[in-house]
Formats: structure tokens, sequence, C-alpha cells
């Protein structure tokens, strides 16, 4: 190990060119985009809220009424039948994703020297210091409010809010207003959207300190001043704003800014500090900005730094609502995919390490997005279903959940599996504190309803079918998209049953029970592979990103080496054969959490090194969906720690798996502060001589501890330490 610590940010020594380069900040509400140019700043602000109306038919296709014959025909071997189960409708992106303004700041050419834009993970602040001047920015988690304060000798520049950013719809309502205030000026910026009365405003509170202020409307100039402090919100409406009210409410806020940020950081910090990670790297390297520390991508210090940067932006990004695709940032109006909550995949992979990596916050984040779209969730059961409970969207813009994203192609709402999905990082959240969450408990019970609805056809042997069936977003080599029996599903439908039983105690319970143990077992196909399609004579399509048939593996417990062997090796077989199609970053970083979970270190390490090697990350630590850093993304960013936790530890609410699939190219460092979902926090400590682990347990339980020793048994005690020691792991 090597005496220096891990860096906790990243730096540059030359302002962002491009968006995606900024450094960013965020509460979870509220993000920023912070360019760090000392003489024409801009701060892009975003708003979790922030999705454009689109006009288009939000509601879920009814089709219940043709769904026994849509099971008739792929039950009687018509394997196309499901492509034209729909209403008709063309593909309907949900509503995009979009930034509200930029904050900008104009200044006098006087000089770039002593430059340097950083990042302080600890606390969220982004800094820019040149020439005796600074500038500083985070976003609170205890006020909601944007805050930026400049410092300097003589201060003078101008202040507007721009809402020229690109994408910008050409018939965007815009007005400005800009008033003189006794402590300095209040700015706003409404933009109303085309064909509606819905629109989005921001208020920016000016506070200056000496010189004078005068207004060149829209903006506002500052001459001669020792401090500006600048304070900003957005909100996303229907009719008028009180933009006095909203400055009345700004202003009620601590006039300093260092109790401002010590408001915030009492919340941030503790959260980001609660796990760490140290692979002794190189404190030469560790020194490094952050894009010369890209240009290595095999680096200790680099996958320290992601490690740190995930969870950084991971937490940031997450409040009102978890991340989306693109986190909580965008500078561009034309999202790509919207910028959705992407639930088939890309959600559940960037919120993997919430429970291990001590972010309650994030789950919670989660949770709040899941309970507030449930009685959608209930439409889409009914009007496409014909049941009682809930079915999950495959997407979603945070305001609907409503299934009318679909087409032949992608016949999203056909997915039955979502809700399940979507719902197990409560399930884990609530193992690894030891608690039953009544809104988790009741969202499960309405899951297993479905079920009791849907889950009507048998098989010759007796076994319920899944019909339709849909895996996620691939299909057959020799069938449609929409089949019978896919893995996800069974999974899915297994898992859903099993929880709700087991917080539902019971009678319901025991129905439930019954239905599960009625579902068909997993195939293996004849290349010894387990199947992505259970049901005879569907043939598997190998080569694409999503690996929705090993569902069983990661994130659930059904297969493992442990438990069932066999069906470890024919998905391990699977992971084998699965391409990677076109190199999208969650498809690699979800294939190295699927071989974590099957004890593959070398596939691990290959799926990393796809990513590290594919220029998959911006300047700003955020990442591309694509390589070569195309098209921004949150994936690969928000994903990458519960890939080097899962390699590290790995915990079920009865068992403890220690350096499952740790590559060689990291003999020693330390993991620090994980939780497991068995209620105890972890320290892991490993070298080429052996291995060190504290367990501190919450609570009194017996464990099985799994190394490549083997097997044993541990009896924790609340409240006493347990240490493990060993030369051979």
């Amino acid at each position: 190990m090597t005496d220096s610590a891990p860096v906790h940010g990243t730096w540059e020594p030359h302002p962002a060119a491009r968006w995606e380069d900024a450094f960013l900040s965020g509460n979870g509400r509220h993000g920023v985009l912070v360019f760090g140019d000392p003489h024409t700043e801009r701060v892009v602000v975003t708003h979790h809220t922030l999705v454009r109306p689109h006009g288009r038919d939000p509601r879920p296709p009814q089709l219940a009424g043709d769904l026994p014959g849509l099971q008739d025909r792929l039950l009687a071997g018509d394997t196309t039948a499901a492509e034209d189960f729909t209403d008709g409708r063309p593909l309907q992106w949900v509503q995009p994703f979009h930034p509200a303004f930029q904050v900008r700041l104009d200044r006098p050419e006087d000089g770039g020297h002593d430059y340097r834009r950083e990042v302080d993970f600890t606390t969220g602040v982004v800094s820019t210091t040149c020439a005796g001047r600074a500038g500083r920015v985070f976003v609170s988690r205890a006020d909601d409010v944007i805050v930026q304060h400049l410092t300097g000798p003589g201060l003078t520049l101008d202040i507007d809010l721009d809402p020229r950013l690109p994408g910008a719809p050409a018939r965007l309502g815009i007005g400005h207003g800009a008033v003189l205030t006794p402590e300095g000026a209040l700015l706003s910026l409404r933009a109303r959207y085309p064909d509606g009365d819905k629109a989005c405003t921001g208020v920016t509170q000016v506070t200056v300190t000496g010189g004078t202020t005068t207004l060149v409307p829209p903006a506002v100039r500052i001459e001669g001043a020792r401090s500006v402090l600048l304070l900003t919100r957005v909100h996303r409406h229907t009719g008028e704003l009180d933009v006095v009210a909203e400055g009345r409410a700004l202003r009620d806020l601590p006039a300093a800014y260092d109790e401002l940020l010590d408001r915030h950081a009492a919340l941030h910090r503790t959260a980001y500090e609660r796990v760490t990670l140290d692979l002794a790297a190189d404190p030469a390297e560790r020194a490094l900005p952050g894009s010369e520390l890209l240009k290595q991508p095999r680096s200790a210090a680099l996958l320290e730094r992601l490690f740190a940067a995930g969870r950084y932006h991971l937490l940031s990004a997450s409040g009102l609502f978890p991340p989306r695709l693109t986190g909580l940032w965008t500078g561009d109006w034309d999202t790509a995919w919207s910028g959705a909550f992407t639930n088939d995949a890309n959600l559940n992979l960037q919120t993997a390490s919430a429970a291990a990596a001590a972010l309650p916050e994030v789950t919670e984040a989660h949770a709040n997005l899941v309970h507030r779209l449930i009685p959608d969730w209930r439409d889409n059961a009914r009007t496409i279903f014909g049941t009682r409970g809930v079915v999950a969207p495959a997407h979603s813009d945070g305001e609907s959940g409503h299934s009318y994203h679909y087409n032949r192609e992608y016949p999203l709402h056909l997915w039955t599996a979502g809700a399940d999905w979507l719902l197990k990082p409560l399930v884990d959240h609530d193992e690894t504190h030891g608690t039953r969450d009544p809104r988790t408990a009741a969202a499960l019970a309405e899951v297993a309803l479905f079920y009791e609805d849907f889950l009507t056809r048998t098989d010759e042997n007796g076994h319920l079918v899944v019909v339709p069936s849909y895996s996620p977003e691939n299909r057959p080599a020799n069938a449609g998209w929409g089949t019978v029996n896919a893995a996800m599903d069974l999974s899915a439908a297994r898992h859903a049953l099993r929880t709700a039983a087991a917080y539902h105690p019971g009678p319901d319970a025991d129905r439930w029970n019954a239905l599960a143990d009625r579902l068909p077992p997993h195939r293996i196909n004849e290349d010894g592979a387990l199947a992505e399609w259970a049901w005879p004579g569907l043939t598997d399509s190998y080569d694409h990103r999503h690996l929705s048939h090993l569902y069983g593996v990661w994130p659930l417990d059904e297969i493992t080496p442990y438990d069932t062997p066999g069906l470890a090796d024919a998905a391990h077989r699977a992971l084998e054969l699965r391409g990677a199609e076109n190199d999208s970053a969650h498809g690699h970083l979800h294939h190295a959490l699927v071989a974590a979970r099957l004890r593959d270190a070398d596939r691990v390490a290959h799926a990393l090194g796809q990513v590290l090697d594919g220029d998959f990350f911006h300047a700003s630590l955020m990442s591309a969906h694509y390589p070569g850093r195309d098209v921004y993304n949150a994936d690969a960013a928000h994903t990458l720690p519960a890939v080097l936790i899962e390699m590290l530890v790995q915990s079920t609410p009865d068992r403890l798996v220690l350096l499952p699939a740790l590559p060689t190219a990291f003999p020693d460092g330390a993991l620090r502060g994980v939780r497991t979902r068995f209620g105890a926090e972890l320290d892991l400590t490993w070298t080429r001589d052996g291995a060190v682990v504290v367990i501190r347990p919450g609570r009194t339980h017996r464990v099985e501890l799994r190394t490549s020793s083997g097997a044993e048994s541990l009896h924790l005690v609340a409240g006493e330490d347990h240490v493990l020691t060993s030369r051979s792991w």
C-alpha cells in the first residue's frame, strides 16, 4: 500500500471547450455544468423536472380484449403473432429532458495565468482560479439552490440568464426580467414551451459586496466589487410563476457563502465519505489532471478516480428522482433517447452500487420515482393485460409511468418483468438496513396480483407459461420479438411472487409461493448455454448488448455457483457466447457484473478493459454511451463503482463472498465502509500476501463465508467487530 491517499476530486489546467467536459455538481433536483472560462463563464442549469411537452398520446394501448387471441396464436406456434399486437400508433418517445439556460458571466480580458479548474467530490464544489480571482459553484442539498460565489479585487462583469443553448426550439417563448434590489439585483428568465401553457422559470438573486450595480437589460453590470454571490432556482410550472415571491425566498437564505456551504456539506460530505476504494496507485499518477489520467486506461489511479467520481456523480444526480440516461445533466435540448429513465437495463445498472456503496439517498430517489408512477403502472396492467396489479414501462420521463413507447421492433409494452426489476433495489435496501418499507411491501403485493391474473396458461407438462413474453431488447433468431417464456420473465415472476410472499406471510403468501412453484425451469440450449427463451424451438441470438436472460445471476441470487452450479455453468456459457453488438458501455459493464457473480475475474477484467480502453470518459469524468466519447450518457460513470465492489465483495442476507473476481492487475488495495445485505459494515484490505476483513455487524446473524478456500460459517454478533485474516484468498 502507498502512503498517499486516493484523490477525491479531479482537475484540469484549462476551461472546458465543450459542455460534455464541463464539471458537474447537483443535489438530485438542480444540476449545473461549469465550463470554468475566466472571461466568459457559462454555468448551464438543469432540473430533473424539465421535460419538453410533445403533445402525443401518453396512454397505454387498450389491448386487453385481444390478449387471449394473441396467446392462442403464440402457443399454437405462430412466431410472429405479436408483431401486430399494437393499436397502430407510431413509435412515441417520452417527453425529452432538456437544460434550462446558462448563467453567463462576461468579464474583461485581463490575462489567464495561474489557471486551474477543479471539482471537490467531498463537497460538490466546482472552483476556478485565475489571475488572482476565484469562482466557486455548488448545488445545495440543504437549501435546494445553486450557489455561485466570485471573489477578487475590483470584480467587473456582466451577468445574464442566457437561453441560447444547442437545440432550443425556435418557437420557445422567452421573457426576461431584471430589477435592482438593495442587495444587488434580481434576474429572471421565463421559457414557455410551444403550443401550450407550460413553462420553466429561473430566478437568480445577485448579492454584491462593494462597487456599483446597474441594469443593462436583460443583464446586470457590476463594477469594482469585492465579491458577488448568485443564488439560482428553477421551477417548471403551468401559468405564471411569482418571481417577486421567489426573489424574497432567495433573499431569506443566508447571505454568507461559507454558511450556505456548511449547511450543504454536512449532508453531502457525510454521504460521499461513507465508502472509499484504494488500489495502491502511483502517487504521481494520482496527481495528474483527469484528461491526462484518461490517457493511461490501465492505471490503478484512473480506476480509483473513476470509482470516486462515479459515487460523486451518482449521489449528485439522485434526489427528487434517480439518474436519467444523462444523470442530471445535459447542455443540449436534443438529448439522446430523450434523456429518459430507461428501465429495462440502464436505470438499475446506474444505481447498482447504492446498497453496497452506502448511498441510501440514491435508493430513496429510486423509490420516489417508483411510487410516484405506480398509479400509471396499474393502468398498464388493466388496459394492456386486463389484470389487477401493476406493469412497469420500459421508459419514463418522470411525469408518466404509462407504457406508450413501443413498436414492432421494440414491443416494450409486452415486457412484464419491469416491476420486479425496478423493485429489486428497494428490496436490497430493506435487507441491508434490516427493515421492510411498507411502500415496498404494498408494491410487491401488486406485482403478485398481476401474476395471479396473468399466469393462466399452461404447457403440456402443467407448467405455467409467460405469454406473451419479451426479452429486452432482443429477439430469437427464428421468431418475432414477442414470444413465450423469456428467461428474464421467468426469473422476475418467481422472484416477485416469492418476495411478495416473504413480505406478506399468511394465506396470500401460500398462494403466491404455490404459483411460483408452477413456473417452468430455465432451459439449457444445444450450446450448453442458458437459453434466453425457455420455450422449445426458439433459437438464441447471441450478438446483443443486453443480458436480460441473466437476470437470475445478477442482480438476483436465483443462479449462483454455490447453490445451482449446473445453471451457473450454463449461465457462464451464455456469457462466453454473448457478443458486444454496438459496444455500448452499459452492455460491457452489465457483462462485468454477471461475470463477477460467476467468479470469472478474467472476464471482469476484459469487460472493464473494453470501457477503459474505448475512450468512453470525458474530461468531466462523465461518460459516453459509445466508444470515442460518442453520445453523453451516465451508464458507465455510474455503473463502474458497482463492478469494482462486486469483484471484491458480494453478499446476500445469509452469505458473504470475499474477493470472488479480483483481476490480477490489482494485487493490493482496500475497500472501506461497504455495506452487506445481512446488515454489516465491512472493511477489506488485501495484498499479495493475504487479506484482512473487519466486519461490523448491525444485527446478530449467522452467515456463510465463501472464499477461494471454500466455505465456513460465521456467527456475527451485533456491535462486536469480527476480524478475518487469510494468506490464501
